[in-house]
């Protein structure tokens, strides 16, 4: 990591631009509980204010020591609904699935007693997924997780993605992807994502990420407002909440 990047350790935050605050972390262990408390905080206050509370979260190698320290945390979990922000088109009991990383990393201690939401299930068709992702998103998330991929992908909205365009102009929370020719999808080209239209409602925006190579295309996604080119600056660019940043070595 250059000199240049803002270290902060575990207190206090950079701002790296309008309405984005960046905080660094000696390792992943200071990383994850960090983001525990960020996200125990604001499901606290969500709580607080409505009947249920709506978290989003991403699947990915990255969040799931966040997700595990989470799940200690003493809160009303049996008020919470847990859905994800995007999903391949495989069974929830995939091992590649986002389905399955929530459910081993998140839905333990504490937190079994969240109500989880898959967006596919067997018999389910990939147009009735992406029908019931956006019933379930009727009831706006408060919180909402997003990771970045190497390639600047969020979600499941890739960089130069058939359909982008109109995947970030869409209505709807919830849209169905064709991520073919996209090296950062890897076997999984069939997707459902999360739109801007649906993070736009969450009063809280946190992004994790974890390693110097994100850590340096993190600028390269600050110094502009395209989210064609990168399109985690949904993130940011999406009018609503401000955006909070969490990232370690």
């Amino acid at each position: 990591m250059h000199d240049s990047h803002p270290h902060t350790g575990t207190h206090g935050g950079t701002r790296l631009r309008e309405g984005v605050e960046f905080q660094s972390f000696q390792d992943s262990t200071q990383w994850a509980w960090a983001a525990a408390v960020v996200l125990s905080a604001a499901l606290r206050r969500a709580l607080d204010g409505h009947a249920r509370a709506r978290l989003l979260l991403s699947g990915g190698r990255t969040p799931g020591p966040a997700y595990s320290a989470l799940a200690r945390a003493p809160l009303a979990w049996d008020r919470v609904d847990v859905a994800l922000v995007d999903e391949r088109w495989l069974l929830p009991d995939d091992p590649d699935s986002n389905a399955r990383m929530v459910r081993g990393s998140l839905l333990t201690d504490r937190a079994a007693a969240t109500r989880f939401e898959s967006i596919t299930r067997a018999g389910r068709s990939f147009e009735e997924a992406v029908t019931t992702a956006n019933m379930h998103a009727a009831r706006p998330a408060d919180v909402v997780v997003l990771g970045m991929g190497e390639d600047g992908h969020v979600a499941s909205l890739f960089p130069g993605m058939i359909g982008l365009a109109d995947a970030l102009a869409s209505p709807r929370p919830y849209v169905a992807v064709d991520a073919s020719g996209c090296p950062g999808a890897g076997a999984w080209t069939r997707r459902i994502s999360l739109t801007p239209a649906g993070l736009a409602p969450a009063e809280t925006r946190l992004l994790l990420i974890r390693g110097a190579r994100k850590r340096e295309l993190l600028d390269r996604v600050m110094a502009g407002d395209d989210p064609m080119e990168f399109p985690v600056r949904i993130a940011f660019t999406t009018p609503g909440a401000p955006l909070r940043i969490l990232w370690c070595p």
